[in-house]
């Protein structure tokens, strides 16, 4: 073969690796020993041969530690900028490409090649060969210039190598790739920079998969006047290589992108999003109907359509998303639905022309788009079938085969999985909610003290309902118990815990406890309930509550006066003659803890004063920080309202845009005051005949308040708690009466702190019957304590007054 001219220079290849450029390589063994050293390497570093073969590698790096090189040391390839020390000391910055390879002088050895080329060519010169390179070769691509040296390398050849250009430039494609092809390929430019046509060649480039083979396609590279002034490469993967890589990107995808919510009508579309049209030109997704599980149509199953998609080019579907579909066991969703098996179908199968001819309405697809292969495949997940999957293809010429098949279900186990644990995680969603919802307050007891309104917005995020909860309790001397809390955690656990605190804390109301001793009793129950559970499995996900947070607030309005206490709870806001504040509360720990105090707040509230208590779900909304949230909150609780519903619906669209990622629960008081006209105090003189006396006083108030109906009843109730109090009890003594809308309340107070209790009289006792009187006669009683002496109350409901 004659070499063709020499072509004369032209100022296109300005971008080419100049006449005096070279490659410095160099050897290293295991030892870190110089093996290897070529003529560029002592023009690069100015070291003879002689002088450094057999020494420390590491006299040539300018940087002792050398961190580059235990990098390129743990891998097959590394590529990077390294410091070297030339010969009379001067630092060196080079970009170097180093190869592990094994060793011809030891079995089993490994040495190193580093290579760097110096070609001195100017970065982002003129880009006119960098055109007519790319122009021509729309693949991976590179163009090597006559020395054989890369000039330029296209953005999917560096990608695929995962090497920039500017390390890859001036070196030669056995420095670059030094594996099986490199050689030959090689020899192919050169016969083609002697005057020879394109070449067919195999090559391995990439490090992390050396027995991946590429073909590559070698070709002159001229210029206007049809010289040769390079050569270009252009590489793709083995076919058959690349069809089982699509596939297992295609699974790939599939894992990330299908099952992303607990949406069943969601994962169904994002099966058909997934295939179409990266595998198949039409899809869809019938799902047996949940809520008739066993569903028939008149001949057959019922399916519903929950995803349909096509390429764009195509026809669409003739049944549309949410249609039920009649399902005959001959169809070929039917026969899949049967068999529990999938099925590949070709347009003149028989299965295919009888659903044209007894349905002409669901195959009309398979006719107008000339569809030639089809497939079915079911949705099953843990002996379950959810479904039933259709893909098909009118666009692509290559049908279906086995590897389709496998790959189809593949995918649809993977959505029948995500079906199944949506279907579950609505199933539990429900059950939770439904739990949750016959924790809370049902409605809100009738009571004097406040005016009350609420609001429950459940989590809108896929981790499920949690541990939210509010009460109302009514306490005795128509005082009232606001309780705000929020339970670690989500789902039915969350909402268990939340029951069992939720309990806790009406027992211990009942009792009448400080909210402070409240706090601190329930702080020892959760304690409790954490080491029983301390030893199950999911031990960490339950907690028994630890982390709860909970106020726990009492208002008196005969006082007016507001005591609380929080467990790492958020303050309560008030809002007093159009001013918002929180009140000073002491931030007590979480409940769970142990050991650590809680102390009360008390405060004198004005008569319609505003009381919000919340969760702090109401102040993390994703798109405003906390003082945002706050000033957002203070400004809606500021602006005046006829009723407390609208006070909570003013909140919660002001501080949310959309359902909240966590719980909230908002409950809203307005203060009300029961004056001296309504409360009555008598102070006794500690001596028996004083119980006629008192009987009297209650007996004229009762008709000073038009309550004579009640005085009957009042008196044995009054007489039997004064008689008490004087024969086991303490001075002083006081009787109160208090008198509401509803309720008529006697208290009877004594500096003593023996407690009252009920017991059975024998036939023949002469006493032991008075609190069992009052027990039958009132609707409910019992007894309070304070730092010094007890109260004994006990309340009647009023039919009028």
């Amino acid at each position: 073969m004659e070499r063709r001219p020499t072509p004369p220079s032209t100022p296109a290849l300005t971008h080419a690796v100049p006449q005096g450029a070279y490659t410095a390589a160099v050897t290293v063994d295991e030892r870190g020993a110089v093996t290897g050293w070529s003529d560029g390497a002592r023009l690069l570093l100015g070291y003879p041969p002689a002088e450094i073969l057999g020494q420390d590698a590491a006299r040539l790096l300018a940087e002792p530690d050398g961190g580059c090189w235990r990098e390129a040391a743990a891998g097959p390839r590394w590529s990077g900028t390294a410091a070297l020390r030339h010969r009379d000391g001067h630092r060196l910055d080079r970009d170097v490409l180093v190869h592990r390879r094994a060793s011809g002088d030891r079995p089993g050895g490994a040495e190193w090649r580093v290579v760097s080329a110096v070609t001195g060519a100017p970065a982002g010169a003129d880009r006119t060969l960098g055109e007519w390179a790319f122009d021509q070769s729309p693949c991976v691509a590179a163009v090597f210039d006559d020395g054989l040296r890369l000039v330029l390398a296209s953005v999917g050849m560096q990608r695929s190598l995962s090497l920039p250009e500017g390390t890859m430039r001036g070196l030669r494609l056995t420095d670059i790739a030094p594996y099986e092809g490199g050689v030959e390929a090689e020899a192919g430019m050169r016969r083609i920079l002697d005057g020879g046509g394109a070449e067919d060649v195999h090559l391995r480039l990439d490090p992390d998969a050396p027995d991946h083979d590429w073909h590559g396609r070698l070709a002159p590279l001229t210029d206007a006047d049809g010289w040769v002034r390079a050569v270009t490469l252009t590489a793709h993967a083995d076919p058959s290589e690349q069809l089982v890589w699509r596939r297992m990107l295609l699974l790939s995808d599939a894992g990330v992108r299908i099952g992303t919510s607990s949406d069943v009508q969601r994962t169904a579309r994002e099966l058909a999003d997934v295939v179409v049209p990266a595998f198949a030109d039409a899809c869809a997704v019938d799902l047996l109907d949940a809520a008739r599980p066993g569903a028939r149509a008149a001949d057959g199953r019922a399916l519903r359509r929950a995803a349909v998609r096509v390429s764009p080019h195509g026809p669409p579907f003739p049944r549309l998303t949410g249609e039920v579909l009649r399902c005959p066991p001959w169809s070929p969703s039917g026969r899949c639905l049967r068999e529990e098996r999938g099925t590949v179908y070709t347009s003149d199968d028989e299965v295919v022309a009888r659903w044209a001819r007894e349905d002409p309405q669901a195959a009309a697809w398979v006719r107008e788009s000339g569809a030639h292969s089809l497939m079915t495949v079911p949705l099953r997940a843990a002996g379950t079938t959810f479904g039933v999957a259709l893909f098909g293809r009118n666009l692509r010429n290559e049908p279906f085969d086995p590897d389709d098949l496998w790959v189809a279900e593949q995918l649809a186990a993977r959505t029948a999985t995500s079906i199944q644990s949506a279907e579950r995680a609505q199933r539990q969603h429900t059950t939770t909610m439904t739990l949750q919802r016959s924790l809370l307050p049902q409605s809100l007891p009738e009571q004097a003290a406040l005016d009350i309104a609420s609001r429950y917005l459940p989590s809108a995020s896929q981790a499920g309902v949690g541990g939210d909860w509010f009460d109302v309790i009514p306490l005795s001397g128509t005082r009232v118990a606001l309780v705000v809390g929020d339970v670690v955690g989500h789902g039915m656990r969350a909402a268990a815990t939340m029951g069992r605190v939720r309990t806790a804390v009406r027992t211990l109301a009942d009792v009448d406890l400080p909210p402070d001793e409240l706090l601190s009793h329930l702080d020892d129950l959760v304690v409790h309930l954490s080491a029983e559970e301390a030893g199950a499995d999911n031990a960490e996900e339950t907690a028994g509550g630890v982390g709860t947070t909970c106020l726990y607030g009492v208002y008196d309005p005969v006082t007016r006066g507001f005591t609380v206490a929080r467990a790492g709870h958020p303050p309560p806001a008030v809002v007093t003659s159009g001013t918002v504040r929180f009140l000073d509360v002491p931030a007590g720990p979480p409940l769970g803890l142990g050991g650590l105090p809680f102390e009360s707040f008390e405060t004198e509230l004005p008569e319609g004063s505003l009381i919000a208590l919340y969760t702090n779900g109401l102040l993390e909304p994703r798109d405003h920080d906390i003082d945002e949230a706050l000033d957002m909150m203070f400004g809606a609780l500021a602006r005046p309202a006829q009723n407390l519903e609208t006070v909570c619906d003013r909140v919660l669209t002001t501080m949310l845009t959309h359902r909240p990622d966590d719980d909230i629960a908002l409950l809203v008081a307005r203060t009300r005051a029961l004056h001296g006209d309504r409360v009555v105090t008598w102070e006794l003189p500690f001596d028996l005949a004083a119980v006629a006396d008192a009987r009297k006083q209650a007996t004229d108030q009762l008709i000073a308040w038009r309550l004579e109906e009640a005085a009957f009843i009042t008196e044995l109730i009054v007489s039997e708690m004064v008689t008490n109090a004087f024969r086991y009890g303490r001075p002083p003594v006081r009787l109160r009466l208090i008198h509401d809308d509803h309720t008529l309340t006697c208290e009877v107070f004594d500096s003593s702190n023996t407690a009252p209790h009920m017991r059975r009289a024998h036939t023949y006792d002469e006493g032991g019957r008075g609190l069992l009187l009052v027990g039958q006669l009132t609707q409910r009683w019992g007894t309070r304590h304070a730092t010094t002496g007890k109260t004994v109350w006990a309340e009647q409901f009023l039919t009028g007054g």
